[in-house]
């Protein structure tokens, strides 16, 4: 049996379990989730978590030396920045259309005592001004991924303007990949429990009465992700990439289905990354570039939250937002995607920052937290996929042509 499907064997199982909890045996969830689901997704979690610093560094490091013309990188960074920041807005346009025309807000909703603490958000300007680090290491040790990128950068376009007197180095970074590429192979062995015990927290976690009083606005967010997937990261495979859509959901659907049960970008790098290149031959130099960099700063199913979130909060409260309002969110969002994307917590701040821009009550956002972790595993496998569709975009651009390859699952996850 191939990994990929052991590891929907395992969510499966984790959605019988976790609604078993949730409906018949209520009472015994909270010691079966401490003593055995949680501790089956932390493990499986942290042990991809600990390759992402590492990975990100030596794959941005070859990949920046990869480009060695500073042109070229120039040309590459641009097209990725600009992709991410389009297809956001996009997603916040379908998101925000969708919310008005189905009003998942109209109805009666439970407003007493829903409060919410908001996480301040550092001003745009100071977080772009920290992107360099001070002390890289430090960057490294705290995950301050946005610092982590620029330094790993910084290295490797250092070692491709030195040329062939830093061959070592590269030879070093390179056989560090190799070893890292393996860990993650092994770590894969043990997705299918991970996956289990994550699915099972998730669903048993969440009361079906709240997600029941939610459905509404549920199904807009999925139906707006699912509308985004298909149709933007869809045409943009197709008419930009030349590539088949289907044949690139069929062979990057491995790393999808990691993202959506770690609900974690950063953590589903490695994956994500790996299948790309061995799926899609998208290039290392390509691929190691745009990924991390995606993991980072691309939010498309965040930001399709912000929005749905935003108007359904709107219609909960009866707030008519105007045409100009409804602009501040698309500005307020997009932008914020990349202004806050080292913060933790990044959604609900960002989400925070839009309704502040409006005029919303933030503490709303306590109305939307009771579904926020379900809805949070499909957005993740959203956002990922929109950073594959990027590097295939871009590799296309640069002149690369993928060649027809079999899946190695076992590989792939």
């Amino acid at each position: 049996m191939s990994l990929t499907r052991k590891i929907l064997y395992g969510m499966g199982l984790g959605i019988i379990v976790g609604l078993i909890f949730n409906l018949a045996l209520p009472g015994m969830f909270e010691t079966v989730n401490s003593f055995v689901l949680v501790p089956l997704g932390k493990i499986f979690v942290n042990l991809i978590k600990m390759l992402v610093v590492p990975i990100v560094i030596v794959s941005l490091i070859l990949g920046t030396a990869g480009i060695s013309n500073p042109k070229k990188l120039g040309r590459i960074g641009g097209k990725t920045i600009s992709f991410f920041l389009i297809t956001t807005a996009i997603a916040l346009v379908l998101a925000i259309g969708m919310a008005l025309l189905i009003q998942p807000g109209s109805g009666s909703f439970q407003l007493d005592g829903a409060s919410f603490e908001a996480a301040e958000a550092p001003p745009v300007i100071e977080t772009l001004l920290n992107i360099i680090p001070a002390n890289p290491l430090g960057a490294m040790v705290e995950g301050s991924m946005l610092q982590v990128i620029a330094f790993s950068i910084i290295i490797g376009f250092g070692i491709a303007r030195v040329g062939e007197k830093a061959s070592g180095l590269i030879k070093l970074v390179e056989q560090t990949n190799e070893v890292l590429m393996y860990l993650v192979q092994a770590i894969m062995k043990f997705a299918p429990y991970g996956a289990f015990g994550l699915i099972a927290t998730a669903i048993g976690s969440q009361g079906l009465e709240a997600i029941a009083a939610m459905g509404k606005y549920m199904f807009v967010v999925l139906f707006v992700l699912l509308l985004h997937l298909v149709f933007t990261y869809g045409s943009a495979v197709s008419l930009l990439g030349k590539l088949n859509p289907i044949k690139f959901i069929k062979e990057f659907s491995p790393a999808m289905i990691v993202a959506f049960s770690t609900s974690s970008s950063a953590a589903t790098l490695p994956i994500s990354m790996k299948t790309l290149q061995n799926n899609l031959k998208v290039s290392k130099s390509v691929s190691g570039f745009v990924q991390p960099l995606g993991a980072t700063i691309n939010m498309d199913g965040t930001a399709i939250m912000q929005g749905v979130a935003t108007i359904f909060i709107a219609q909960v409260y009866g707030a008519e937002l105007g045409l100009g309002q409804l602009l501040t969110v698309i500005l307020t969002a997009t932008l914020a995607s990349i202004g806050t994307a080292g913060v933790p917590g990044v959604g609900l701040i960002m989400l925070s920052m839009v309704l502040t821009s409006v005029g919303l009550p933030v503490e709303a956002i306590a109305l939307v937290l009771g579904v926020d972790r379900l809805l949070d595993m499909c957005r993740t496998a959203v956002n990922i996929t929109g950073d594959a569709a990027c590097a295939v975009y871009v590799a296309r651009s640069e002149g690369e042509t993928f060649e027809e390859v079999e899946i190695d699952e076992n590989v792939t996850a």
